[in-house]
């Protein structure tokens, strides 16, 4: 397959017509994905505990969020057929000179969906048709196809920031094409570990904040203190490991894609004893002005001395920077976000470990009183913000390229005109899906209604009891 030269450039309002469009449909699609990656592992661990314990409260919970799971699956299947369609109609300089390259972690990623829609169908309709045990056995396939999934498509997002697998011929053919040398890139390892276990928190911590809303209207029965516990420790286990996951993306980042990291941190100018700045806003040419700087602090993050030389903007060229301003906020956020998440773990871990070790009372050990329900709540959408920032530094990082240091996102865009019009449309689709979706879950949480255990004095301290 190979490109076709373009007789046209797209115009100014085009291209960002297409970028906007784009930017759109994956931020959207992106939430309903993390909750198809971990909506099924949550399904599962409750439906495991109400078999281990035949606590029906369990077992009602794991139905329900089935339910969920299969609309949600449903919805995402819609979202990611658009998507697919605007690769190949927005962008058709990529996918037409390089799609032989990346074809092969779609077509994976394609499998793995009808894995997944295989086994998501037998496990609906067998819940009362196997026995337990069996029944469980079933989920397990959703489980790994979903995590499948967002593995494959990452590799390809991971290929378009180090692209391998190909050469380009002296008249610009793509030859010596390797799909596996391709999709194993050197950034696959840590962006696809990076997004799945985003992907697991956003689900965890989006769920969690549901119910962390019905135990404080006073809804505190075993099947919503449950509803909430198991998620908000699942979310709490997989924190940790996500900042330390984030710190090796962000070393690399710094090895391979040093403009990127510079448009992170907002450095201008190659040195050492680099300060890490928070927050501010670019003055266009030297730095970050309104932002609080921590001495030598990035070059001791990126090289764990003060002497490590950080690699600036000032080896670009000015027409290849990224948008500094929105790159380093949105990678502020995403960290602010995560550290509260981290702080929100903590805190029901310490709780869990001074209940267990002293009975002691007071604010930190009781994780249900209101401080902690309320902030308990804001996990949800502090995810989702970390998740949807994280993708903003991913792709704004890398403008103006679509392949790093291959292709630009000019070269790429459809050169058609009226590519603005088609903004309009999507905004409007995905209106209405939104709208159908949330009516959708809402009658599924109040067509069975959850037998009402007796209210308990407080949520427990820890996940189970």
């Amino acid at each position: 397959m190979f490109a076709v030269p373009l007789a046209h450039a797209a115009t100014e309002g085009d291209l960002s017509g297409a970028r906007a469009q784009m930017g759109f449909s994956l931020a959207w699609h992106i939430v309903v994905a993390c909750l198809g990656v971990g909506l099924p592992l949550l399904t599962l661990i409750a439906e495991w505990l109400g078999w281990r314990t035949g606590d029906p409260a369990l077992r009602i919970l794991a139905r329900r969020w089935a339910r969920g799971m299969g609309v949600l699956f449903a919805v995402g299947a819609v979202s990611g057929t658009i998507l697919s369609f605007e690769l190949g109609l927005l962008w058709p300089g990529l996918m037409g000179r390089y799609g032989q390259v990346i074809g092969l972690p779609f077509a994976l990623e394609g499998i793995a969906f009808f894995i997944e829609a295989i086994f998501l169908g037998v496990y609906l309709y067998a819940w009362d048709r196997l026995p337990p045990g069996k029944h469980l056995l079933t989920g397990v396939p959703i489980v790994i196809a979903g995590v499948a999934s967002a593995f494959f498509v990452v590799c390809a997002n991971a290929w378009m920031n180090q692209p391998r697998g190909f050469e380009l011929s002296r008249d610009g053919r793509v030859v010596s094409v390797d799909p596996w040398a391709a999709m194993f890139n050197p950034a696959a390892p840590p962006q696809t570990t990076h997004m799945i276990l985003a992907a697991l928190m956003v689900a965890a911590f989006l769920t969690a904040s549901v119910y962390a809303v019905a135990l404080l209207r006073g809804r505190r029965d075993r099947y919503h203190r449950a509803g909430f516990f198991i998620p908000f420790t699942v979310g709490a286990v997989v924190t940790p490991f996500q900042l330390v996951v984030g710190d090796w993306a962000a070393r690399f980042v710094a090895h391979y894609q040093p403009a990127k990291l510079a448009a992170m941190e907002g450095v201008y100018r190659t040195g050492d004893h680099v300060p890490l700045t928070v927050l501010g806003i670019s003055n266009g040419h030297s730095g970050l002005k309104y932002g609080l700087e921590i001495p030598s602090g990035l070059s001791l993050l990126i090289g764990y001395s003060p002497d490590t030389v950080v690699r600036g903007l000032s080896e670009v060229p000015r027409s290849r920077w990224p948008a500094v301003t929105g790159v380093h906020l949105a990678f502020d956020l995403m960290v602010g976000a995560g550290l509260f998440l981290l702080l929100m773990g903590g805190w029901l871990a310490l709780a869990w470990w001074l209940r267990r070790r002293t009975g002691a009372d007071g604010v930190l050990s009781v994780p249900g009183t209101r401080a902690f329900l309320t902030l308990a709540v804001l996990t949800g959408p502090a995810a989702v913000v970390a998740l949807e920032c994280g993708w903003v530094v991913t792709e704004l990082g890398r403008q103006p390229w679509v392949v790093q240091g291959v292709m630009t996102v000019r070269d790429a865009v459809n050169p058609a005109p009226g590519l603005l019009n088609g903004l309009w449309l999507v905004l409007v689709v995905y209106f209405g899906m939104t709208v159908a979706t949330v009516y959708v879950l809402r009658r599924l949480a109040r067509d069975q209604p959850v037998p009402i255990a007796p209210q308990e004095s407080d949520v427990p301290r820890y996940p189970v009891t």
